[in-house]
């Protein structure tokens, strides 16, 4: 992948993390770097190049081609879940046969994210059946009764007034059925006071001769 970056005068960092949408780390193990040294001083491009990322221990005391290095790293499983970027055919067909390992390639001076294998297909299908399966008695003896829930608290709305503290309505005060009277007073010749209520009638009667007024008074009082 290096030498074929070089020779295409292409960035690698940036031209992977445009195809992975994110922030990448390249890595490279020192059997690869080591292969690049024996290619001569033809290729000090990709060299340079390769000294620029992370070393990737793998554990290997005597180096090894890099398809097989870069295999052992991988595993079985792709346990780091690594991203592969390598020009070799042979490596990323038997790379293929591995679960979920993405795999990118330059064709033609531009970078390719390969499509999922059929392999990742096959075990993304396995492991989503499974997970819709009902879990057996020895499943659920492993997992554990369900804890039950705490009981819901009643929410509290606004409380009403304390009817014992409430002031009771006064009755509206009934009209009287008897009529009221409003007493009127006047003086007499003599300085005596007389009383008359508004509900009765009265009569005015001429002056007798000693000057004395008199007063004839009709109809009942409440009282009578």
């Amino acid at each position: 992948m290096c030498k074929h970056s070089v020779s295409a005068n292409t960035d690698l960092v940036k031209q992977l993390s445009t195809v992975l949408h994110g922030e990448v780390k390249p890595m490279i193990t020192q059997c690869c770097i080591h292969e690049l040294y024996l290619q001569g001083k033809t290729h000090q491009g990709s060299v340079d190049l390769a000294k620029m990322f992370e070393r990737r221990k793998c554990n290997h005391r005597e180096p090894i081609p890099g398809d097989e290095c870069l295999k052992s790293v991988v595993g079985e499983t792709n346990k780091h879940r690594y991203v592969i970027a390598s020009q070799s055919q042979p490596l990323r067909s038997k790379l293929r046969a591995i679960p979920a390992v993405p795999l990118v390639h330059i064709n033609r001076a531009v970078m390719v994210l390969e499509p999922p294998s059929d392999k990742t297909l096959q075990t993304k299908t396995m492991a989503e059946e499974e997970a819709l399966k009902p879990l057996t008695e020895a499943d659920q003896a492993l997992v554990g009764p369900k804890p039950e829930e705490p009981p819901r608290k009643k929410k509290k709305g606004p409380k009403g007034p304390n009817p014992l503290s409430v002031k009771k309505k006064k009755p509206a005060p009934t009209p009287s059925t008897k009529s009221q009277m409003t007493i009127m007073t006047w003086a007499g010749p003599e300085g005596e006071t007389s009383q008359v209520g508004s509900g009765r009638k009265r009569k005015r009667r001429r002056k007798g001769a000693t000057g004395d007024t008199a007063l004839h008074v009709e109809g009942k009082t409440d009282g009578e």
